[in-house]
């Protein structure tokens, strides 16, 4: 079984990395992008019988930061 589990900055964190890539692609020339949020994904190759509760514990405990981060979980 597998989980991807996303990762973002809430709203309203302020996101240097995303502002960073932003500013870049406006200098390559892309202007249309008025604003980025980078975040991550986290893929996790799970044994048999790991529930979403269990990648959630995993999430709230270590994967994300849930002061400022939020995270959605995908099983398959």
């Amino acid at each position: 079984m597998k989980a991807r589990v996303h990762v973002m900055l809430k709203n309203g964190v302020l996101d240097p990395q995303g502002e960073a890539v932003r500013h870049a692609l406006g200098a390559l020339g892309f202007d249309g992008v008025n604003g980025v949020r980078q975040g991550k994904v986290i893929e996790l190759d799970l044994a048999d019988g790991t529930t979403k509760g269990d990648v959630t514990a995993m999430c709230e405990k270590l994967l994300a930061n849930t002061v400022i981060e939020s995270f959605t979980v995908e099983m398959s």
